[in-house]
């Protein structure tokens, strides 16, 4: 990584997510660790760092880093859960919650999408991650319960089956309604009911397939 790249990564992290009241010391260790500028396509490390969703290709773009901040710090990971990430994207909050958790299972329905970041990930030495090419609205069916599920796209309403996925205490992370005025929320799984703590108000790119059904009036 260059100096000015540096310079960027810490400026990101004092002057955006600092700023955006993300403390948690393992989240802010993992932005310096997990190098973004790796996830992101040739065209735009310049710009790698700041404050701005980023095209990857096939019409999807990465989150900007504070949305990222919050949704890492929300989840609370220690380092022992199995975690559900719903739309890889680059890889680079794959290669975060990895860093964060104890596995990740990553859902991309691009298939070259999920190819360049398999090759992203092993390129930075993550093992404990397997992307799959498949769409989590469309027939996924996993076997195991898990402790945290990341989901990286907005959805006008979570699908009730979603919330069957998490584990006992499992938490789910997700920006939820309808544009403008979305809400991102932490869902948790606490004595067979789902528990919803409000976080913020944001703004993001629906799922494939989950954004809001089209009304027609007369």
């Amino acid at each position: 990584m260059t100096t000015d790249l540096r310079l960027a990564r810490e400026n990101m992290i004092e002057q955006q997510i600092r700023p955006w009241e993300v403390l948690d010391t393992r989240v802010l260790e993992t932005f310096r660790t997990v190098e973004r500028a790796r996830y992101v396509p040739a065209p735009y490390r310049a710009v790698a760092y700041t404050d701005v969703e980023i095209p990857i290709g096939e019409g999807e773009r990465m989150m900007k880093p504070v949305l990222e901040g919050r949704m890492l710090q929300a989840l609370a990971l220690t380092g022992a859960e199995r975690v559900l990430e719903v739309g890889t994207g680059s890889g680079y909050v794959t290669a975060c919650l990895a860093r964060l958790g104890a596995s990740v299972l990553s859902l991309e329905r691009h298939p070259a999408l999920a190819q360049a970041a398999t090759g992203r990930l092993a390129a930075d030495g993550i093992d404990n991650t397997e992307v799959m090419a498949a769409d989590a609205l469309t027939g996924f069916a996993p076997q195991d319960r898990f402790d945290a599920i990341a989901v990286t796209g907005a959805m006008a309403a979570v699908p009730d089956a979603w919330l069957d996925w998490l584990a006992p205490g499992g938490r789910m992370f997700v920006v939820r309604g309808l544009a403008p005025a979305m809400e991102a929320v932490l869902l948790t799984r606490i004595d067979g009911h789902v528990r919803t703590d409000s976080l913020f108000e944001t703004t993001l790119d629906y799922l494939h397939g989950a954004a809001p059904v089209p009304r027609f009036t007369l």
